[in-house]
């Protein structure tokens, strides 16, 4: 049965960007050991992509004409007009995820949907009981202020610690469940 992930990397403070959606703490550990191996296996696993249109926005500005997920199809969650680059699966929506997240299922067919970027957007699926596993890799910068890793209201129940690995040496990879 298809699930909901979030898979992303989080500062030691718990920011997923700093203030001005720059990456630049994270992209300097693109080579740390492990780090590509998990995504490409994580990715294995994925059979369809929600994201936030500041995400998809991020994503046009930092690689202009090129889409990085070629055959997945992606569903932005947005109010804004955007056009896909060629090659792309990408439906453009408005509205409670609640509406869309039978068709984000059955899009990914016997994988997972995977909730890619902004936690204001992970945090709509949270609030409809709709976010069922967190991998967050825990990187070894702190940024004191950006975009939150998780912007809910209030506290979770506890969660599952499913796995945890260490990349490099470096960073943490945590994998947790949610409770239903």
């Amino acid at each position: 049965m298809s699930i909901f992930q979030y898979y992303v990397a989080s500062t030691v403070d718990g920011f997923i960007a700093s203030p001005d959606d720059d990456l630049g703490w994270l992209l300097q550990f693109d080579r740390v050991e492990g780090v590509n191996e998990s995504i490409e296996s994580f990715m294995a696993g994925v059979g369809c992509i929600a994201m936030g249109g500041e995400t998809y926005r991020w994503l046009m500005e930092h690689e202009p004409g090129k889409w990085p997920y070629p055959g997945t199809p992606c569903w932005v969650f947005t109010h804004h007009e955007y056009s896909a680059p060629a090659g792309s699966d990408i439906t453009f929506v408005r509205g409670d995820v609640r509406e869309f997240a039978p068709d984000l299922l059955k899009d990914a067919g016997d994988k997972n949907v995977w909730l890619v970027g902004g936690g204001d957007l992970v945090a709509q699926f949270a609030n409809a009981g709709l976010l069922h596993e967190m991998i967050v890799t825990i990187i070894p910068v702190v940024l004191g202020a950006g975009k939150r890793l998780l912007p809910l209201n209030g506290p979770t129940a506890p969660l599952e610690l499913v796995s945890s690995k260490i990349l490099g040496g470096a960073a943490a990879e945590l994998h947790y469940r949610l409770p239903r």
